[in-house]
């Protein structure tokens, strides 16, 4: 059954034909032409399945989806929820299961927000969805004082919001768009400004106790997602809101994490894998792990720590250097 989730050689729908941006228009020979099609369409193949496949497999590793879910997707009009909505709806194909998926939006009522979008997108899709209209916009802007960060709010006020459509429309999972590079910017956020080490899960009950909220494209990088948003030429909707607002403290850890890859290749799946093997016994939480109550068993354990001997990593690489061992 779990196979199904992740078999990307069944069910996955025929490609379109790759836009003019992808293929390129720069040269006019036939033949050229047709090749850079071909790698182009190639290349997409892969992104599809690779996509697909990282879905499908936290469905599986976190049990997000059961039978008979109504899956709220929650739909702002950027590339990561339009991305999330579009692997669901592939996956609802060929699924083991029976789900349905309710696409939802709030229109916040931000000035110049382009409300026709939305509808006139999911209504070609011809998919169940709702879109819930209050203004928070003018909410926040008489509460925050200028200058100041409005996220805090703006996301408390949407949150309400969505739960209580989440409870007229029966919905049983709240799908939300972050993927792998939102869950580690989390990671050092809480760990530089919280002073914790807590992340974004991939599956929680919600703070009123009442709703269970996935987040799908959890094992997807953002670099996958601006492609497929490129492919499929989703009708982007800028956030004017609190996307314009500079120096926000996520953009900077972002903007670090950037660096890192680029600097050293890997680094962001390594940290990845990282929130995935916990070790109480070597962090320093006396409530995750009881060191007051530790004692001497004499039999030897192979996990267990070398105190005297240096710990051995391997060595990084740096772009654009050769690995170098000495």
């Amino acid at each position: 059954m779990n196979a199904t989730w992740t078999d990307t050689d069944r069910g996955t729908d025929v490609l379109d034909a790759p836009s003019a941006t992808e293929a390129g228009t720069a040269t006019k020979n036939p033949k050229a032409e047709r090749d850079a099609a071909q790698r182009v369409a190639y290349e997409i193949n892969k992104l599809e399945k690779r996509l697909c496949r990282q879905v499908g497999q936290a469905i599986i590793d976190f049990n997000m989806i059961e039978e008979g879910d109504r899956v709220m997707v929650c739909v702002s009009g950027g590339k990561d929820s339009y991305g999330l909505l579009d692997i669901l709806l592939k996956l609802q194909k060929r699924a083991p299961i029976n789900f349905e998926v309710i696409a939802v939006n709030l229109d916040q009522k931000q000035p110049g927000f382009p409300a026709h979008i939305l509808p006139e997108y999911l209504s070609k899709l011809g998919i169940e969805y709702h879109i819930e209209t209050q203004d928070t916009y003018s909410i926040v802007k008489k509460v925050v004082a200028e200058g100041k960060t409005m996220c805090s709010l703006c996301s408390r006020l949407r949150r309400g919001i969505l739960y209580r459509v989440a409870d007229e429309l029966k919905i049983t999972k709240i799908a939300l768009g972050h993927h792998r590079d939102d869950m580690l910017a989390t990671f050092f956020l809480n760990m530089f400004f919280g002073g914790k080490l807590k992340g974004m899960p991939p599956k929680l009950v919600s703070d009123d106790g009442g709703h269970m909220v996935i987040r799908p494209l959890a094992n997807v990088a953002e670099k996958d997602l601006i492609r497929w948003a490129a492919h499929r030429e989703f009708p982007i909707i800028p956030c004017s809101l609190c996307g314009s607002q500079e120096n926000l403290q996520r953009q900077l850890i972002g903007q670090m994490l950037r660096d890192w890859e680029k600097q050293y290749p890997g680094r962001t799946e390594t940290m990845f894998t990282a929130l995935q093997n916990v070790v109480p016994s070597h962090l320093m939480d006396v409530n995750r792990y009881d060191f007051k109550g530790l004692k001497i068993t004499g039999v030897e354990d192979a996990d267990g720590d070398k105190v005297f001997d240096p710990e051995e990593f391997p060595l990084p690489r740096v772009a654009g250097l050769p690995l170098v061992q000495i």
